[in-house]
């Protein structure tokens, strides 16, 4: 039995509990409020509501997320991911422009591979490494395959 859907006081309650654990995107907190709403309307209101308060932003989610996720991966992974929430092009573009791809790429090889590579199969096997992380061909090349 599906429960009874929530006012627009409470589905601005439930959008700003979730708000206040993290940043979200605008599509990804509406999917989260979907199943709650009375009906799609209300929802785009308590979201442009949310938005207008500058309760709820695209470019703080993607500045957030594109900083969390460059502990780990680079530019190109980001950009997907910042994607996959909704996020525009432009959006994730600005966010990824401020990260330094290869320090970051430099200080994660350093992290898995104690050692430099001394064969080419070696040395492969790290360039799969970043380019599975989303570092472009041009770091990669610089950092691992210099040594060709």
């Amino acid at each position: 039995m599906k429960p009874e859907p929530d006012s627009p006081q409470e589905l601005k309650a439930r959008a700003l509990r979730y708000l206040v654990r993290r940043e979200h995107s605008r599509d990804e907190l509406a999917r989260k409020l979907a199943p709650y709403a009375e009906s799609n309307e209300i929802l785009e209101g308590v979201l442009r509501e949310l938005e207008s308060r500058k309760q709820l932003s695209n470019e703080r989610f993607a500045e957030e997320r594109a900083r969390w996720l460059a502990r780990k991966y680079g530019a190109a992974r980001i950009r997907h991911d910042l994607k996959t929430k909704g996020i525009s092009e432009a959006a994730s573009d600005r966010a990824v422009a401020e990260l330094d791809d290869m320090a970051k790429a430099k200080e994660i090889l350093a992290r898995k591979y104690r050692e430099p590579a001394t064969t080419r199969e070696e040395r492969a096997k790290r360039a799969r490494f970043l380019q599975g992380r989303g570092f472009s061909s041009d770091i990669i090349r610089r950092l691992v395959l210099r040594d060709d």
